[in-house]
């Protein structure tokens, strides 16, 4: 079935949920007007749709191959890509400085859920450029600016982030790659690094590799790491691809789904590179793209999950199977109740998940246009839980897909199993799930969770100037913030281990808190607009009546604490 880019929800979360317009009142965003959004969603959402959508199977059944040294990308993702570049889409949120539309990160976000519903393969590309746009934005030399951000912007060339190793996988600090210092103020960079998206292809001019690697006076550990700009090919006199760079594509990996994405192990063999921001500095430098790409991946999730739901819906509208349980039903299994629960979890999940991501965004615009650190502090607290209750959503979306479509689920023909494959993936790269339930229980309480309660009392506040007219509803929601608030006291008095152990359901119900709140703003800006409930109060009610009571469950487990994990010796666990 074809996909849809679901751009009223996209308006309405900006208009009436996530306070986007605070944006677009800042002087950084000012042209960012009604209309200006307004035509951003409409054009991209044609472009995702009957461009970007069509790639979507072809990618998955002829993979990327690495050819002779060369990779080749799938049937008429070259094409795809072109038409993403020359919209001027991967520099969105780039400085207008450079070559960027200098628009808020917040429709970049919109814009990359888009593209990831239509063909999460091809739609992974120009995410990682803008990463690297940010960093070297952030860190780089005039020099390196000029020389890459114009082309970055434009998608002539491309960029990708090079931290794993065979070795280090999450301890980015036990890497091996090394660099050293040449005459001429370039570095020699010499490593293996293994699940580089995109590491190479044929769709754009160079490819850019950010490269994290140590010197030979670098402390062990994140400490003592330096970042790399080292492209495919040099940059010749004026600013254009020359001769190629010492390095090359070993392998791509075969991998469960995201065939259309060509994931490399890259040899770099005395590679040139030139430093970005402070020698034994690079962590620091490569943690503002991995920030950026961790909120991008739970889009990623969340687009996934849209494209999943739609596909399962649209099977439920045609399947005839039994007799319909209702009268002057539909007549097929939509009406079944079983069927309605499925549809109506994939629908307010991936409601709440947009929303939560699009809040993450307003943060960080709000933090790039006002220097405040209290929304730098916000961005930074919501960004493990918008990357994991995104990418767990689009997981649960996706299988949940398979299931409406029964037994036809499990055939390939259907394409519902894809969406299920493609989306696995997203909550293990950027930091996987556990780890970023980690940062939140740990880094992000740093502050004596000064943010988790600002939340809270926003939340609760927001439930008590509305208790009149959505009590039934309200009240629910309140109760959830103060048993969550009681947990995150309790949690903030235990040790680190304790905090561990019950790291992951506790970030999972905050995630579930913060979902009914944005629902909760949902069903009350629909009532206020048409005097009455409407389908938004009616998915608020579900998700609140039928998904929030998660929370207990979750935060008695985050409760726990850790010894019950050890309960078991690693013996008896093999037994």
């Amino acid at each position: 079935m074809p996909f849809r880019s679901p751009v009223s929800d996209f308006q309405f979360i900006l208009d009436n949920v996530v306070d986007f317009d605070a944006v677009t009142a800042t002087e950084k965003f000012t042209e960012a007007t009604e209309d200006t959004v307004t035509a951003i969603l409409s054009e991209a959402a044609k472009l995702a749709d009957e461009v970007i959508a069509p790639l979507n199977r072809s990618g998955d059944l002829d993979p990327a191959k690495l050819e002779n040294g060369v990779v080749r990308t799938s049937k008429g993702f070259e094409e795809g890509y072109q038409a993403i570049a020359e919209g001027g889409w991967v520099g969105i949120s780039g400085s207008a400085e450079y070559g960027g539309m200098g628009l808020p990160f917040t429709l970049a976000a919109s814009v990359n859920d888009m593209l990831s519903g239509a063909c999460l393969a091809l739609g992974l590309n120009p995410l990682l450029s803008q990463g690297q746009i940010e960093a070297l934005e952030t860190h780089a030399s005039d020099h390196i600016k000029d020389t890459y951000l114009p082309k970055l912007n434009s998608g002539e060339w491309t960029g990708t982030m090079n931290l794993t190793e065979p070795q280090a996988g999450s301890d980015v600090g036990g890497l091996t790659s090394k660099a050293t210092r040449n005459e001429d103020g370039t570095y020699s960079v010499t490593g293996q690094k293994i699940y580089i998206s995109w590491g190479d292809h044929d769709v754009a001019e160079n490819v850019c590799h950010l490269v994290l690697a140590r010197l030979p006076d670098g402390k062990p550990g994140t400490k003592g790491i330096s970042l790399f700009m080292v492209p495919k090919f040099l940059p010749d006199e004026n600013g254009n691809p020359g001769k190629p760079n010492d390095l090359r594509v070993v392998s791509l990996e075969h991998k469960m789904g995201l065939h259309g994405s060509p994931t490399a192990v890259m040899s770099f063999e005395g590679a040139t590179g030139w430093l970005v921001g402070e020698e034994h500095n690079g962590m620091a430098c490569m943690f503002t793209m991995m920030n950026n790409a961790r909120l991008q991946v739970g889009v990623q999730g969340v687009g996934i999950a849209e494209a999943a739901y739609q596909h399962a819906l649209a099977y439920a509208l045609d399947r005839k199977q039994g007799r319909s349980p209702i009268e002057n039903g539909h007549g097929t299994i939509v009406d079944f109740a079983d069927v309605r629960r499925m549809l109506l979890q994939m629908r307010s999940e991936t409601y709440a998940a947009r929303a939560i991501a699009l809040a993450c965004s307003v943060a960080i615009d709000m933090s790039h246009a006002t220097g405040d650190k209290e929304w730098e502090a916000r961005a930074a607290f919501l960004t493990p839980i918008a990357k994991s209750y995104g990418t767990e959503t689009g997981i649960r979306v996706a299988e949940l897909g398979v299931q409406v479509h029964g037994g036809m689920g499990f055939v390939e023909e259907t394409g519902a199993a894809q969406y299920s494959r493609d989306v696995r993936v997203t909550s293990i790269y950027e930091g996987t799930n556990g780890i970023q339930a980690m940062d939140l229980v740990a880094r992000k309480m740093m502050d004596g969770g000064d943010m988790a309660f600002r939340l809270l009392d926003e939340i609760e506040s927001f439930n008590e100037g509305i208790r009149e007219t959505h009590g039934e509803l309200a009240e629910p929601v309140w109760d959830a913030a103060e048993t969550l608030r009681e947990a995150t006291e309790w949690l903030l008095e235990q040790d680190l281990q304790t905090r561990f152990a019950g790291a992951v359901p506790y970030q999972s119900a905050f995630a579930r808190v913060l979902g009914a709140y944005y629902h909760l703003r949902s069903a009350h800006a629909e009532g206020e607009a048409l005097g009455k409930p409407g389908p938004r109060t009616a998915l608020a009610r579900f998700y609140i009546e039928r998904l929030l009571p998660d929370h207990e469950a979750n935060l008695a487990a985050a409760r726990a604490g850790a010894e019950g994990l050890y309960a078991l010796t690693v013996e008896e666990l093999s037994a």
